[in-house]
């Protein structure tokens, strides 16, 4: 039985590790090489880095950082931000991510998850699709590009479809509008994402307390759940997590009962 992976998530600003609500406000949050290391010690699945300004100021991903990051961290690394073709990617991989998030690059060039995917393995090749509610479309979601900053006019269930189709190994679904608020994920985006494509979906958005993590997973179908907030700031831990999880018949990795 494959494991439900609980990930903490790294959105990095300048360097630092920040957090804010709906991806604005940032707060500093800590240093993300220290974060990293301690996540990764303390039973955190796996971490994902996030430089979230990348793509919105036009420059490559920091790799001395995630260089930094990779060699304290004992858990799989996906590294996403400022990702523009294979080169970065390769770049990405040689600083030791172990995977790549690709968004608002994949929506202007979606040849690049082929290409990425024909390359270095479908394994390292994670979707990332922010979406955000707009009733004229035909799931009733919308892709957003550059940190949710513009709309792309693209359904996200057809999006996560295509993104399978040319090879897409996960996707990481992030709710904006649940973003930061730590009142939940939502359940109905999570849901429509995960029954209908094969690939694990990871539940980002919202997360507020270990009970939010059990419902997106039995009530949504989610393969992994990514929090950031209750982490930085020791609202919840990944051991608590964890053995919420466990007590509600969700098979974790190293989780004391």
């Amino acid at each position: 039985m494959l494991s439900t992976r609980v990930i903490a998530c790294l959105d990095v600003h300048n360097g630092r590790t920040v957090k804010g609500i709906n991806f604005i406000n940032l707060k500093d949050a800590g240093d993300p090489v220290e974060q990293a290391k301690q996540y990764s010690t303390i039973g955190a699945d796996e971490i994902c880095f996030l430089d979230i300004s990348a793509t919105y100021e036009k420059r490559r991903a920091m790799f001395n950082v995630i260089s930094k990051t990779a060699e304290t961290c004992f858990v799989p690394l996906t590294v996403g931000g400022g990702v523009n073709d294979l080169s970065d990617f390769r770049d990405l991989l040689n600083s030791g991510a172990d995977k790549v998030s690709i968004n608002s690059s994949a929506v202007y060039n979606p040849k690049l998850i082929k290409q990425s995917s024909d390359k270095f393995g479908n394994q390292c090749v994670v979707l990332a699709i922010d979406a955000i509610e707009n009733i004229s479309m035909p799931s009733g979601y919308e892709v957003t590009t550059h940190g949710g900053r513009k709309k792309t006019n693209i359904d996200a269930l057809k999006w996560a479809k295509q993104g399978v189709r040319n090879g897409a190994g996960e996707i990481l679904l992030t709710s904006m509008k649940s973003d930061g608020t730590k009142k939940g994920y939502n359940l109905k985006l999570t849901n429509l994402i995960s029954k209908n494509v094969p690939i694990p979906v990871i539940a980002s958005g919202g997360a507020g307390s270990p009970k939010d993590m059990v419902e997106v997973v039995l009530k949504a179908g989610a393969s992994a759940v990514l929090a950031a907030s209750i982490f930085h700031y020791g609202i919840h831990t990944i051991k608590s997590v964890k053995n919420e999880m466990s007590k509600n018949g969700i098979f974790v990795r190293d989780c004391e009962n």
